[in-house]
């Protein structure tokens, strides 16, 4: 059996990171949407006398005690991908460097858990949680697209003005997860209970955050038929297609889980799908600029064929 050298695990392992953060989302939100924010009632320990959870807990405190054990997971990926990342030949600063900013973001994730907990799953505290997964699918996506690019200045693939479009298009989706989390937070899945909400208007965020959301799929859909006018690259008018589908898909189910009154399983495949949302917008940005790789000793480009240089991701 060939052996498999280090340096190529780079790549695989930033995936993993990536799915794994994503998967965090998913099994937090089965924690909230199951109310067992309070399964393991103490932290860092479940209990005041043990680590792990113990039969008297039931499910509630398997549930909670699991979305522990995976961020611990999680953070072994994290440690695997930045030592693989210096061990890669050659060794890259880019990717040390995302690598790092991912793996320390883990701890973070601990410490926000821990206070959740001791506050008696505080929803601002919960949602600051979410948003810190957000930052970390961001971080492991850019770190696995750059395993396959270069350093040098990263080129435009499409003129600035669209480019400033996407950036628009990707604040937007930012903006309508963080109301989303707002949202979350003044509605009736608290993980446990006794938790207290964040004391808004539902229905007044919620509006809100569905006119964030209009106003997200109309940015999309401008950014394609843009795309397709100009005859950009097919990559980047799939990538935009792609992200309209899945903006679509993420509304029906905000849609109907608004008006079959919030069911556990429909808002855990939407938490699930703000995620989704989420890459399919960084994949967007990624597919409408290059960084070919730095070539030693090879000739400079002249002023007027060096192409205006893209926002750098």
């Amino acid at each position: 059996m060939p052996r498999v050298s280090k340096t190529t695990l780079l790549r695989p392992l930033a995936l993993a990171s990536l799915i794994a953060n994503i998967a965090l989302v998913v099994t937090g939100a089965a924690v909230r949407l199951t109310s067992s924010g309070l399964g393991c009632p103490t932290w860092p320990k479940c209990t005041d006398e043990s680590y792990v959870t113990t039969p008297e807990m039931g499910v509630y405190g398997i549930i909670e005690f699991g979305n522990r054990v995976l961020g611990i997971v999680l953070g072994v990926i994290a440690l695997a991908t930045f030592i693989a990342a210096l061990l890669r030949k050659p060794r890259r600063r880019s990717l040390v460097m995302l690598s790092l900013a991912a793996g320390l973001g883990i701890p973070g994730q601990g410490v926000i858990g821990g206070i959740t907990v001791l506050t008696n799953l505080n929803p601002w505290v919960v949602g600051l949680h979410f948003l810190l997964s957000m930052a970390l699918i961001a971080l492991t996506y850019a770190l696995w697209r750059r395993t396959e690019e270069g350093d040098a200045p990263a080129r435009p693939l499409v003129a600035r003005p669209l480019y400033h479009l996407a950036a628009l298009t990707a604040v937007v989706s930012a903006a309508v997860i963080v109301v989303g989390v707002i949202v979350t937070g003044s509605g009736p899945h608290a993980g446990d209970a006794d938790a207290k909400r964040n004391g808004l208007d539902p229905a007044t965020i919620s509006q809100a955050h569905a006119d964030l959301v209009m106003l997200l799929i109309g940015l999309s859909v401008a950014l394609w038929f843009a795309l397709r006018a100009v005859h950009a690259p097919a990559t980047a008018i799939r990538a935009a297609g792609l992200l309209i589908v899945v903006e679509l898909a993420q509304g029906l189910i905000g849609f109907v889980q608004y008006f079959t009154h919030l069911p556990v399983v429909l808002v855990g495949f939407h938490l699930l799908g703000a995620a989704l949302v989420w890459v399919a917008t960084l994949n967007v940005l990624w597919r409408l600029r290059e960084r070919p790789a730095q070539t030693e000793g090879s000739p400079s480009p002249s002023p007027a064929a060096t192409p205006e240089p893209a926002p750098a991701i």
